[in-house]
């Protein structure tokens, strides 16, 4: 049996407050005092509620990753488990995009993981230690367009399925990007 990790405990908790209260009206010790804990735990892992919400998002995205090429698990895969993951998280996940200051720090942050993942992705595939300024472009272009999209599917309500939008989003991945991503 896994134990849950102080981080995983103040995440949860931060994710059921966001459920009743916009992003802006909780605090640090609101966080500490629903799970338990104290304002120095809390600081001892994260500096503020920011650094937890991206450290929710990049656990998650990193779990995806890490399955891709096990058991036939492909990058369409990932999509489609993002996607899940952003529908059943949607009022966590626009609370996050709506009541921030930090929005566009937010979606930044979505657009940077994702780019930092494919890139690690072409790099393993290619055997390469330095991916080409054309092939980042792409990735660039890529997560800068699906990441918008993924926000605004949110905002909107999540109006087409996800296995929809997995597919499509693995459509208008870039040719030259196909053999590492989807092969």
């Amino acid at each position: 049996m896994k134990r849950k990790t102080t981080k995983e405990i103040l995440a949860e908790s931060f994710m059921e407050l966001m459920t009743t209260k916009p992003v802006s009206k909780i605090t640090i010790i609101d966080i500490v005092e629903n799970c338990g804990m104290t304002k120095p735990t809390f600081y001892r892992y994260f500096k503020d509620k920011y650094d937890l919400m991206a450290w929710l998002f990049v656990q998650e995205a990193q779990g995806n990753v890490n399955k891709i090429g096990k058991d036939g698990y492909l990058w369409r895969d990932t999509l489609l488990d993002g996607l899940h993951y952003y529908e059943k998280n949607r009022k966590f996940m626009v609370n996050a995009l709506k009541h921030t200051s930090g929005r566009d720090a937010f979606i930044n942050l979505i657009n940077e993981t994702d780019i930092a993942f494919i890139m690690d992705e072409i790099r393993k595939k290619l055997g390469i230690s330095k991916v080409s300024d054309h092939l980042t472009a792409l990735v660039k272009i890529y997560c800068y367009g699906t990441g918008q999209y993924m926000c605004n599917w949110l905002m909107d309500g999540c109006p087409v399925p996800c296995e929809e939008v997995a597919l499509a989003m693995e459509a208008s991945i870039p040719e030259e990007l196909k053999p590492c991503l989807c092969e």
